[in-house]
């Protein structure tokens, strides 16, 4: 089984590890992109409704009207929703093109700043509190014991009676915690 370290503030993983998930984002990046080519190949057939050719002299040019108004807004509304729909797809498919025996998990992950987060890593049994910036990871903190992270139930009772536990488990209280907030 291959081991992850940690020496001087860097997390080491083996090679395999991460070539799988260089892998894995390269791929997710493939398929956007060919969904994106698809749809920019496709859009102009999908809406052009007459042939492109130039006017007869004969012909005075058409006036603009509401009709065609109404049929370019309609199209560019079209087009606004399928953007927005692959936008939604792509956020919703986070796990498409993950390889390997899914060793390397992101358990659960908060904003800190406007582009800092902190993500609780599970590799293997192995619990990594990782500190993300633009341009680097930092390890945080090894957790000794895993962590599972649990969805707040607001009809629990100690919410409605307002006591804590000497020990939480979940990964929010434990991050404060260890900040010191």
């Amino acid at each position: 089984m291959s081991r992850i370290e940690v020496s001087q503030g860097k997390v080491l993983m083996p090679r395999n590890l991460m070539l799988s998930v260089i892998r894995g984002v390269a791929l997710r990046g493939l398929a956007v992109t060919g969904g994106i080519a698809v749809l920019c190949l496709a859009a102009p057939m999908a809406f052009a409704a007459e042939k492109f050719a130039a006017p007869e002299a004969s012909q005075a040019p058409a006036a603009v009207g509401a009709g065609s108004l109404t049929q370019v807004t309609l199209s560019l509304l079209l087009v606004l929703g399928i953007v927005f729909a692959g936008a939604w797809l792509t956020r919703r498919l986070r796990g498409f093109g993950r390889f390997g025996n899914g060793a390397l998990q992101v358990v659960t992950d908060i904003a800190v700043g406007t582009k800092e987060r902190v993500v609780l890593v599970q590799v293997g049994k192995q619990q990594l509190l990782l500190g993300v910036a633009p341009g680097r990871v930092n390890t945080l903190h090894v957790l000794d014991e895993p962590v599972a992270p649990q969805t707040p139930n607001p009809m629990s009772t100690s919410a409605i009676e307002g006591s804590t536990s000497p020990h939480p488990t979940d990964f929010k209280s434990i991050l404060k915690r260890s900040l010191g907030l």
